[in-house]
């Protein structure tokens, strides 16, 4: 499977710094304002899942990939994201405004009912967003601004504080609706589309004979994307004419002909490093894809 986000990676991404404590408090929280981590100059948000939890006041507008739907932000809309849920977004302005928490499960072990992964708005499948009128966008503000405080604070018990905040943010909006309108997208099949391209993208260049090529089946990527694999598949073949099996074995030869042309790695190296875990077996894939061997081709 690809790789999932890590606080680590957040914090060496968007802050070139890790917390002293990051290693050590399983349970650790975080509170920003997006101006100092989204926009120009900043390292873009990768569409991918994260082994933590995400609240965010997206002050639009902005478009979020989130699983297979586009959702649009054109005002002020509360988001809640679940690491088992890949997302990315596109800000549409150079001044993108807003405010997001970022912490792990076991921040509230113990202390919610049922835990935090049980709440709707953290349930995979659900509709994890609130669109906000101008009162509802001045409270949550205010809430998230008020972490601001106390995460800078030397209150002993501000963690306690804060998580009574969070809770407050998230009954404030379970008192509310999820926004349907939000996953109105014309085109879902060519966005699903460009997302399977850019994952299997993202696994290339091979650069060294230890690197592997991990999602190499339909499958595979749709795990990722949590949509069911005949889901993808429809939605790839309408959009390109092509399977998903097809678009992956192609781009699988194209590699392995750029590493038989342009390194020095024996072919079973270039076969393991490409998901082949025998020779033969790449030897076969190359030769049903180009009507050579890995062996004729080089030379």
């Amino acid at each position: 499977m690809a790789r999932t986000e890590t606080l680590e990676d957040f914090y060496r991404q968007k802050m070139n710094w890790l917390p002293d404590n990051l290693k050590q408090d399983i349970g650790h929280f975080n509170v920003f304002r997006v101006e100092d981590c989204v926009g120009q100059g900043k390292t873009p948000v990768a569409y991918t899942r994260r082994d933590y939890y995400k609240i965010s006041l997206m002050q639009g507008p902005y478009i979020y990939h989130y699983a297979d739907k586009s959702i649009e932000v054109t005002g002020s809309t509360l988001i809640f994201f679940n690491p088992n849920v890949p997302y990315t977004f596109e800000p549409l302005t150079e001044d993108p405004k807003g405010f997001f928490c970022i912490f792990k499960e076991a921040f509230f072990t113990e202390r919610i009912r049922g835990g935090i992964k049980d709440l709707p708005m953290f349930i995979a499948g659900n509709k994890p967003s609130y669109g906000l009128n101008k009162t509802q966008d001045k409270f949550v503000q205010q809430i998230f601004e008020k972490m601001i405080d106390e995460i800078k604070s030397d209150y002993a018990f501000k963690y306690d504080l804060i998580r009574n905040y969070i809770m407050e943010m998230i009954h404030y909006a379970l008192k509310m609706q999820p926004t349907e309108t939000l996953y109105q997208h014309t085109d879902a099949n060519a966005r699903i589309t460009a997302v399977f391209t850019e994952l299997l993208e993202r696994q290339f260049p091979i650069e060294s004979p230890n690197q592997r090529f991990t999602l190499r089946s339909a499958r595979d990527f749709a795990s990722h994307l949590a949509v069911h694999v005949n889901h993808l598949n429809r939605a790839i073949r309408l959009t390109t004419g092509k399977t998903t099996t097809e678009h992956i074995f192609e781009r699988l030869a194209s590699e392995a002909k750029t590493l038989l042309k342009h390194t020095n790695w024996n072919i079973s190296e270039i076969g393991y490093s490409l998901g082949f875990e025998e020779p033969a077996h790449f030897n076969h894939f190359f030769k049903k894809q180009t009507n050579m061997t890995p062996s004729a081709y080089r030379n």
